[in-house]
């Protein structure tokens, strides 16, 4: 089950800020999306699903500003960050109480992981929106199921829960845009 839930690990490696870059920003929401390009614009062009990182970043900031800092505009979001072809680290902290609904989440998702291992859709149907006593009609955890999967270097929140780290690895494989359209072959219908 080590890679279906989120870790609680103050000694992580995933916490070491050596050779990282460092920005903090006011909680201010409306900022998300510039927030996230100034993180992402140190990317290397050859991080071939540059989309999704930039989308990982975004929805792990505005957990921060929105979750951690409850939007207020005078707390500050702190990124340490590290970007090359081969994997992408950051780690992020609010000035909030932190997740206090993880033990919840991580059973939640384990049941929702399970059902959707068995098919069981009519199951499923109550393991598709995580709602912690803090959530509004916009939230539902989908950030973070899909967080977990993203970050395949690790996912994990320190004692406290404000402060979170996280790796992903990436292919070693070039990917210019010549090489990435070489790569999408014509759809051929006799094969199915």
């Amino acid at each position: 089950m080590d890679g279906l839930e989120i870790k609680i690990d103050n000694f992580s490696p995933l916490f070491d800020k050596s050779n990282m870059e460092y920005k903090e920003f006011p909680s201010d929401f409306s900022q998300i999306r510039f927030y996230t390009m100034c993180l992402v614009r140190s990317a290397p062009s050859e991080i071939r699903e540059f989309n999704l990182l930039e989308q990982q970043i975004s929805e792990i900031i505005k957990n921060a500003v929105k979750h951690g800092n409850k939007n207020d505009i005078n707390k500050k979001v702190k990124i340490w960050y590290s970007l090359t072809a081969e994997a992408a680290h950051l780690i992020v902290e609010d000035e909030g109480e932190g997740f206090k609904d993880l033990e919840k989440w991580n059973s939640f998702n384990r049941k929702r992981l399970q059902y959707i291992g068995e098919q069981n859709f009519n199951d499923l149907g109550k393991y598709v929106s995580f709602r912690g006593a803090d959530s509004d009609n916009c939230d539902g955890g989908n950030a973070l199921f899909a967080a977990l999967e993203y970050w395949n270097g690790g996912l994990v929140f320190n004692e406290k829960r404000n402060i979170v780290g996280m790796k992903k690895f990436f292919n070693s494989k070039s990917s210019s845009t010549e090489e990435v359209l070489s790569d999408i072959k014509p759809w051929d219908a006799t094969r199915f």
